[in-house]
């Protein structure tokens, strides 16, 4: 924790419209919390922290479609590509990979179980809250 957040670092919490506010150390933002809800890394901060949160994998069909900003839909994650923890609760925050990628391209948010994903089936199972080159990934250091 001290890597992320070093003694006497300047961190400032941000308020943005559409009440989304951002955790900014250093002039980086580090995380952010849409609605006030769940506080997320962010995408930079995930990748140089891996495993910092729990991760579900997407199979590679759903790249553009969550690049664009689509939700996961639950084909993507019970199709052979995908993959995710049996005991997945719905209301997590997650990190999203994609088979065959190294590094993460999205967080979301599932909204359902792993059990309730699988027995369904069909519908949304994690809504997307910051993905690849998003304005939040375009964001330059805030002065």
């Amino acid at each position: 924790m001290e890597d992320i957040f070093p003694k006497k670092a300047n961190v400032v919490v941000v308020k943005c419209p559409g009440h989304v506010q951002v955790v900014v150390l250093n002039k980086e933002p580090l995380f952010f919390s849409l609605r006030d809800g769940h506080y997320f890394p962010t995408l930079r901060l995930l990748h140089h922290y891996p495993g910092f949160m729990r991760e579900v994998q997407v199979d590679k069909g759903a790249i553009r479609f969550i690049l664009g900003g689509a939700h996961i839909m639950c084909p993507g994650l019970t199709s052979k590509g995908g993959d995710m923890e049996e005991d997945l609760p719905a209301e997590q925050p997650v990190a999203i990979r994609a088979e065959g990628k190294e590094m993460v391209l999205a967080l979301g948010l599932t909204k359902m179980s792993a059990a309730e994903i699988r027995g369904q089936n069909k519908g949304i199972a994690i809504e997307l809250v910051h993905f690849l080159n998003d304005g939040l990934w375009r964001t330059e250091p805030i002065n």
